[in-house]
């Protein structure tokens, strides 16, 4: 993807020194670029527990980059597990993160020391290449989906609702939910994205509509509790979001609000779509409401929020009484029997066990 017309990842090895890792500041953004460089293993370990870097493939692919530049301070078997273990501990829910380090251990601990450096490089860019190109496929095949809307419009304004961020700031690149309108969008079909704003941390309005405006999608930043309402008034033609982790069965957890607005969706009679890379379905997991962990997260990120004031300055302020407790679950689980059907790098299919076996039969 492009930021003012200049190519960029989400994550890359440092063109100059050829060994430290480059990311975009998430917590910064709209108001500033700013790109961080990680040096160590604890870097890449704070930028993924304080949201620096944010959504299940991206995490994936720093954490295994972390494990490469943990290895050049120590290769050591010991240390190697310990420090994937301290990766592991960031982020609870997003599958990608223990997918990435398991695949990242799986190769190492068969390479020995002397390679190992060299190897968890190696490992850690293909994971990345794997991640870019499975979300071009997830957005060629949900191209399909926007396609078809338009041809039922006949040709009016196709209007995509999402909620968080699920472009190419949360993967290596292109993005899930984000990928099929990048797609629609290139391909000259006339598509319009309603942003949740997604609080409490505001992922809809700050990052999506960020990577949506510089690419010069045409889109709507909407309040969370107004979706319900635009489906309501048949201005939603379709619902695509992303995801942290997919059971087996399809059940699918994401960013808070996310099954509310799969309940309005069932309502109005309007499709609600996920799109999510292999990597995100968990296949040991059958019952999400149970068994998938959801992340607590601190209760500033409700009780205060931060902006750009009119003299220019960032100011958090605090918008809940001094005294009132918050609650913070960062994540909800839609029940498969809301998702009108996943979107995957090998096509789509239906949110069933029977679905996802039909694409990935080597899981049956």
């Amino acid at each position: 993807m492009k930021i003012d017309g200049k190519p960029y990842r989400s994550v890359w090895v440092d063109r100059e020194d050829g060994w430290s890792v480059r990311i975009f500041d998430q917590t910064k953004l709209p108001w500033d670029v700013e790109i961080l460089r990680l040096a160590d293993v604890a870097a890449a370990g704070h930028a993924i527990r304080s949201m620096q870097v944010r959504g299940a493939p991206l995490i994936g692919a720093v954490a295994a980059y972390g494990l490469a530049l943990a290895l050049r301070a120590d290769a050591s078997t010991e240390a190697m597990e310990r420090d994937a273990a301290m990766l592991g501990a960031t982020r609870p829910t997003a599958v990608n993160l223990r997918w990435a380090l398991d695949r990242m251990l799986t190769r190492l601990r068969n390479t020995p020391l002397a390679e190992r450096v060299r190897t968890a490089y190696a490992e850690a860019a293909l994971i990345c290449d794997e991640d870019a190109a499975q979300c071009e496929a997830i957005g060629t095949h949900g191209l399909a989906l926007i396609e078809a809307a338009a041809r039922v419009k006949a040709g009016e304004r196709v209007n995509v609702l999402t909620h968080c961020n699920a472009g190419w700031l949360a993967t290596v690149d292109w993005g899930t939910a984000l990928a099929p309108i990048y797609k629609a969008h290139d391909a000259g079909i006339d598509v319009h994205v309603w942003v949740d704003e997604t609080r409490p941390r505001n992922q809809g309005a700050a990052l999506t509509a960020w990577e949506l405006g510089r690419h010069g999608v045409a889109h709507t930043v909407i309040a969370d509790n107004a979706g319900g309402h635009l489906m309501q008034h048949g201005e939603v033609d379709l619902v695509i979001v992303g995801t942290d982790r997919v059971t087996r069965t399809g059940d699918v957890a994401n960013k808070i609000g996310t099954y509310l607005k799969a309940l309005a969706a069932k309502d109005n009679d309007v499709p609600f779509w996920v799109a999510c890379p292999s990597t995100t379905i968990d296949w040991s997991v059958a019952d999400g409401v149970a068994d998938i962990p959801i992340e607590q997260r601190a209760e500033a990120e409700v009780a205060a929020v931060t902006g750009r004031t009119e003299d220019g300055s960032i100011a958090t302020v605090r918008v809940a009484p001094l005294g009132s407790p918050a609650a913070n679950p960062a994540f909800d689980v839609t029940p498969a029997r809301l998702v009108s059907g996943l979107i995957t790098e090998r096509g789509r299919c239906a949110a069933t066990a029977d679905g996802l076996r039909t694409l990935f039969p080597e899981h049956a």
